[in-house]
């Protein structure tokens, strides 16, 4: 590895070592949700135990150096559904029964069944408890303003609760800026937008299917980031806001392949985001090529890391991977994380509870040799 002695770690987010937020849930919480849906215990029975289970996921980032903790997403059925369901009747995430646990899943689709409407705060809670627990700088994920329109378009917007996308489009604009402003009152200086849609324009299959519902992914993209930059500019000064850009994650299986090639200029240059979380996990993924629309003033993660295979990857091979991403970005603008979340869904990645902790080890470890700490 070719490291530069002026390379220092990160004092503020991204920091040099990175998750993506969810962690795979314990059984024991997972039965006591069961009980709850079965209406064999109340709430407060399943509070406890969530907080349980986020305490020990606390301790574990804690225990292997991050700099920064998540609640894991252990209070969220899946990183999508928690979000958009509490600001309507809204239905991001219904899936078709799929077989297997690997290969391409297919695309969940949207319903929506009222306007966009934020009432309360979402995240907020989560913040206090995060802050009560550990004295480390507490992430929040949340969902991309474009997700629910990436999943359904048009069609599902006007279905029933609008006659005008526009009105849609200032209504996610509203409801984000409102919970951004909610979590930076509840102490929160750090958000992380899953956006599911920038990654995937790249992916010919994933563009025919737009076109077949009247959409040019080429047009649709520079909506995105326009509706995306209003919600940046609306965010309050100092809540520091990257972007994780994910294929798909669910158990395992993904959504969409292709290079960042074609999105990469507009992605990095016209989307006004300051760091970004980016798969490079597989060659799916492509080259690091795209790396050099990345201005001066930017800073990415690679998402070296698979959360969808056991296999640990070997240090030495992933920081060759490193090198070559230098070749088009400087090292002291970039950091290492898995490439997404471990269960984006509580039934998890086909992972286990020791694979899950040696590969954040692992993000941690490459972060200290290379620049010399988390």
């Amino acid at each position: 590895m070719n490291v530069h002695v002026s390379v220092t770690t990160s004092a503020k987010p991204p920091f040099r070592a990175e998750h993506i937020g969810s962690l795979l849930r314990p059984d024991a919480m997972l039965q006591q949700r069961a009980r709850f849906a079965r209406g064999e215990i109340g709430q407060a029975e399943l509070t406890e135990a969530e907080n349980r289970a986020i305490q020990e996921a606390i301790r574990l980032q804690e225990q292997l150096g991050f700099k920064f903790v998540t609640d894991g997403e252990f209070r969220r059925r899946s990183y999508h559904s928690f979000f958009y369901q509490q600001l309507g009747e809204l239905n991001i995430d219904a899936v078709p029964a799929e077989a297997g646990a690997a290969g391409r899943g297919a695309q969940p689709q949207a319903q929506v069944g009222s306007r966009v409407r934020w009432t309360h705060p979402v995240n907020a809670d989560g913040v206090r408890f995060l802050k009560a627990n550990s004295k480390l700088l507490p992430k929040v994920t949340i969902p991309g303003p474009c997700a629910l329109h990436f999943r359904g378009g048009d069609a599902a917007v006007t279905a029933t609760a609008y006659d005008n996308v526009d009105t849609f489009w200032a209504d996610i604009v509203e409801a984000f800026t409102r919970e951004l402003h909610a979590l930076t009152e509840a102490g929160c200086s750090y958000v992380q937008i899953d956006e599911t849609a920038f990654a995937k324009f790249g992916d010919p299959d994933v563009q025919a299917r737009l076109a077949a519902r009247g959409d040019d992914w080429n047009a649709l993209i520079d909506r995105y980031i326009d509706v995306t930059n209003q919600v940046l500019r609306a965010a309050p000064k100092g809540l520091h806001i990257g972007m994780h850009l994910c294929r798909g994650n669910r158990g395992g299986r993904w959504h969409a392949e292709g290079s960042y090639e074609s999105v990469a200029d507009r992605l990095f240059n016209a989307l006004e985001i300051p760091f970004y979380f980016l798969e490079y996990d597989t060659p799916r993924a492509g080259a690091f090529t795209p790396l050099r629309f990345v201005p001066q003033h930017k800073s990415v993660v690679l998402g070296l890391v698979s959360t969808k295979q056991p296999a640990l990857e070997d240090k030495a091979a992933l920081q060759h991977r490193l090198d070559e991403a230098a070749k088009f970005i400087s090292l002291d603008r970039l950091a290492v994380s898995p490439q997404c979340g471990f269960a984006s869904i509580d039934s998890g990645n086909p992972v286990t509870y020791d694979v899950q902790k040696q590969k954040l080890a692992l993000v941690c470890d490459m972060a200290r040799d290379i620049w010399g700490g988390t």
